[in-house]
């Protein structure tokens, strides 16, 4: 039997990573390969133009799950039924900037969205804030959406996660999937901790922990903590891509469930 559609909101979807981002929702990256999803897709004004180009894309794609595009500025419009929301928009860190920095600029932009979500989305809503600074925002949008439960209130770690998965793979030569639990303490900033104390790499004669196969010092951890920077560094530009995959990843396994290690 057909599942019915999940609504999908993204914010800031004309945005790099709103970009990246909904063609893999289309595609079923996100909520699996059999359940049909009908985006809403929220920018502001000035980026009206843009967010129908990128309506016109999902169409000219021809996603076999893609039952519906909402591409609006209207926040309520956009909030309306929504069943998860990814929380994109927000104003962007830019070269040289804390993610402090753009803590005022975005306060604004999440009250009104939190009270849209508060009064319009699905009952149970699921929510991830994408948007630095991720915490903050999330407390925010906590704050001014007081009937959407406190545990459907996330924010974008899987990134980090992910960044520290990636490093370790590299750094031993082994496909990525093979590196197990890894964690990420405390929040997505300069500040976060990537523990591999009790990470495991998959060999042919079992699983080995990750410290007796490579040392990994304090220029992992800057290398993870500092990742998003030295992005920005060499693209001039925030990350995109990663972010909107690791989006999918926290989402697919929130909603699907991790396998089983």
């Amino acid at each position: 039997m057909a599942k019915d559609p999940v609504r999908v909101l993204v914010t800031g979807a004309a945005g790099q990573i709103g970009y990246a981002l909904v063609p893999m929702i289309a595609r079923g990256v996100m909520l699996g390969t059999d359940q049909p999803v009908i985006l809403h897709m929220l920018d502001i004004p000035p980026a009206a133009e843009a967010l129908n180009g990128v309506k016109m894309e999902l169409v000219d794609a021809a996603f076999p799950l893609l039952k519906g595009v909402v591409a609006t500025t209207d926040v309520v419009e956009a909030c309306t039924g929504v069943n998860i929301a990814v929380m994109v928009g927000g104003f962007p860190r830019k070269e040289g900037m804390e993610r402090k920095d753009v803590m005022t600029k975005n306060v604004s932009i999440y009250k009104s969205q939190a009270s849209a979500l508060e009064k319009h989305a699905a009952a149970g809503c699921k929510v991830l804030v994408v948007a630095n600074p991720a915490n903050t925002n999330a407390l925010i949008l906590k704050e001014f959406a007081p009937s959407i439960p406190e545990k459907n209130i996330t924010c974008l770690t899987r990134l980090d996660h992910n960044r520290a998965l990636g490093q370790i793979s590299e750094r031993l030569s082994v496909p990525v999937c093979d590196v197990k639990n890894v964690i990420i303490w405390g929040n997505h900033s300069s500040s976060q901790y990537p523990d591999v104390n009790h990470a495991t790499v998959a060999t042919p004669s079992g699983d080995k922990p990750v410290r007796e196969l490579v040392k990994l010092n304090a220029e992992f951890i800057t290398t993870v903590q500092q990742r998003g920077a030295a992005i920005i560094k060499a693209r001039k530009l925030s990350s995109a891509l990663s972010a909107a995959s690791s989006a999918c990843d926290h989402i697919r396994d929130w909603v699907l469930g991790t396998t089983e290690v």
